[in-house]
């Protein structure tokens, strides 16, 4: 880890412990954290920066849990099982803290291109863009009147529906490393077209990150095309 990427990491992990202070006390947050209430107060109001170890500690593990603790009191499902998350993908800080913690958490390598699916995976997309420093693609259902070259991505759902996905074909190079995210993986096929255009594109794909994941069955069909990490940052079964 270089120096810049240190530098980072400390950032991040204040970025959350200044998150996780708003609705606790310096006691209650040691509580969470296992870290003096003195060092925390340090911490959050800018007099000194975590140390590497203890920074990581805290992006990992701390972040994690409270990152998911805060989305599910933000996420509604009505009485058919659809689901709200509009209070989390329509929160560039929150996603731009969730980015690093998912990073570290799943220990995605630092793709060329952070690809998603229009629209609710924008966002979500940008944030994880932004922190790799890497390029931001999004998979559309229609083709941009001034593209002339798509990749396109097609399957016919239980339902019957045909679902479709297209690409510019200048947003992925051949060579490039591919990170596929999406705010929500239930069955599975949204994701499953994004990876057919990474592969298409003869890219390498180095993981797969979703902010909810309802079940098991779109992350085990996932798993089954990659052998790149694939993660959820909380499950509702």
């Amino acid at each position: 880890m270089n120096r810049a990427e240190k530098a980072a990491l400390q950032l991040q992990a204040v970025a959350v412990l200044r998150m996780l202070k708003e609705t606790r006390t310096y006691e209650e947050l040691s509580d969470v954290t296992g870290l003096p209430a003195g060092d925390l107060n340090r911490y959050v109001n800018g007099h000194v920066l975590p140390g590497t170890d203890r920074a990581s500690e805290v992006v990992e593990a701390v972040g994690r849990e409270a990152l998911a603790d805060e989305l599910l009191a933000r996420v509604e499902f009505d009485d058919e099982g659809y689901v709200d998350n509009s209070g989390v993908v329509f929160d560039q800080p929150f996603l731009d803290l969730v980015a690093p913690v998912a990073a570290e958490t799943f220990e995605f390598e630092s793709p060329d291109v952070v690809l998603t699916a229009a629209t609710d995976g924008i966002t979500l997309g940008a944030a994880m863009a932004s922190f790799f420093d890497a390029r931001l693609a999004y998979a559309k259902k229609s083709k941009e009147t001034a593209v002339e070259e798509f990749i396109e991505s097609r399957q016919r759902l239980a339902s019957g529906i045909e679902l479709t996905y297209y690409l510019p074909a200048s947003a992925i190079d051949a060579g490039d490393t591919v990170l596929v995210v999406d705010d929500l993986i239930r069955s599975g096929e949204t994701q499953e077209l994004l990876l057919d255009i990474a592969l298409q594109a003869d890219a390498d794909v180095t993981g797969v990150f979703t902010l909810i994941a309802v079940g098991d069955e779109g992350m085990d069909r996932a798993r089954a095309i990659t052998d790149a990490p694939v993660g959820a940052l909380t499950t509702f079964e």
